[in-house]
């Protein structure tokens, strides 16, 4: 039986992610690989609904504890996917009310044993618009001086978790009209 590939791919709101992911996934299909993609924080929030919680935004308000047990269980749910490329969309960090909590801690990291790390950043003017135009979700207020808190934030997370794991890391910039690019430098990074 080969072994497949776990891909965590991070990203703040805002850089794009979930669009390079459907880029990503489309080309890959194309050179007959077996991927999904997996979205960590829905299959928390899947847990968290059977114990009552009604918005995925409130998810980050939970104590560290439900939120340690919650990714706990999602972690387990990702370790048995078996397809050939399984691609984790998630986020380095989560701002939760008693700060930045780690959204990849060591625990997490042991479960999942990922192969690669992509970290996707853009500018942060493009970041501050593309939030801006997404209503869809409830978020904190949005400043550029706070995008680039969360970039920081975001590098020096995932650069922990590439120590933890000895797994590479790849930063790419997603920039405006270039999502082709983007998912080709990704792709190859991974070995795909």
């Amino acid at each position: 039986m080969v072994e497949n590939k776990k891909i965590l791919m991070v990203g703040i709101p805002g850089v794009g992610k979930s669009t390079l992911l459907t880029t990503m996934v489309e080309i890959l299909k194309n050179h007959q690989k077996n991927v999904i993609v997996v979205n960590y924080g829905s299959l928390m929030f899947d847990v968290a609904q059977e114990n009552g919680l009604k918005d995925r935004d409130e998810l980050r308000k939970l104590s560290v504890t439900e939120q340690q047990r919650l990714q706990q269980i999602a972690a387990e749910k990702i370790s048995s996917f078996d397809e050939e490329v399984v691609i984790i969309d998630t986020h380095a960090f989560i701002s939760s009310p008693e700060g930045y909590y780690p959204g990849l801690p060591e625990h997490v990291l042991k479960i999942i044993k990922p192969n690669n790390f992509v970290s996707v950043s853009a500018k942060p003017e493009e970041i501050y618009n593309r939030r801006m135009k997404d209503d869809t979700r409830n978020r904190d207020k949005i400043t550029l001086a706070n995008i680039k808190k969360e970039l920081d934030y975001q590098t020096g997370m995932i650069s922990a978790c590439a120590v933890i794991t000895g797994s590479p890391v790849r930063h790419v910039f997603n920039s405006e009209g270039k999502i082709d690019e983007a998912a080709d430098k990704i792709i190859r990074a991974i070995g795909l």
